[in-house]
């Protein structure tokens, strides 16, 4: 049974997860504070085998290089956000005291997928809106959502910044996520998780 540790990291408390099982683990947006991420993996006594990201927003991705590096482990990211990973511009760490420059990702995701890694196997789907290449992962046999920005507890994410498609958003949400059951446990990039029927029901989003 796989089982998930959220890692609240950095002044914008991005969630960062561990999802593990066994000895292994993957490790899903690393957004700062690598001490903090490792410290937990060293708790656990897990072996990380891949990063994934939801996106590529500077909060997201703050420990990436560290985490890559200190592991070898590859990472994956949406095609649609590739150039984005060594853009300070366009991740949206230009103007802070550390803007980031991380190496390109070993693998791009397709649009819609099913990956099994180190016998984690999950779905892939875009939910994009936030970023264009902001994608979720679908964990069916443990019925678990890791939704990044796209979905919160009673929200969705900002459609206000650089990249940001409002018309998308909520489509593909409802197309990828709300058709799941209402019982799967959603675990946003911020605050705390919810479930799908939660937010089908009573986010005001949606009404």
């Amino acid at each position: 049974m796989i089982q998930v540790r959220q890692i609240i990291t950095g002044t914008i408390e991005e969630n960062c997860y561990i999802i593990y099982k066994d000895d292994q683990a993957l490790i899903i947006d690393p957004g700062d504070e690598t001490s903090k991420i490792k410290n937990e993996i060293e708790e656990l006594g897990v072996r990380p085998v891949a990063v994934l990201l939801t996106h590529t927003h500077f909060d997201h991705i703050g420990s990436l290089e560290d985490i890559r590096v200190d592991y070898d482990i590859p990472v994956y990211v949406s095609e649609a956000e590739k150039d984005w990973l060594g853009n300070p511009a366009k991740n949206l760490s230009v103007n802070k005291p550390f803007p980031i420059v991380a190496n390109p990702a070993d693998y791009l995701f397709d649009p819609v997928e099913t990956l099994d890694i180190e016998g984690f196997t999950f779905d892939v789907v875009p939910t994009p809106g936030h970023s264009p290449g902001s994608v979720s992962f679908i964990f069916h046999e443990d019925q678990f959502v890791i939704s990044g920005d796209a979905l919160f507890r009673g929200s969705v994410g900002r459609t206000d910044l650089p990249g940001s498609e409002p018309a998308i958003l909520l489509p593909g949400i409802k197309t990828y996520l709300f058709t799941l059951p209402d019982d799967y446990i959603v675990y946003p990039g911020h605050s705390k998780d919810t479930t799908i029927g939660y937010e089908k029901y009573t986010n005001p989003y949606f009404r």
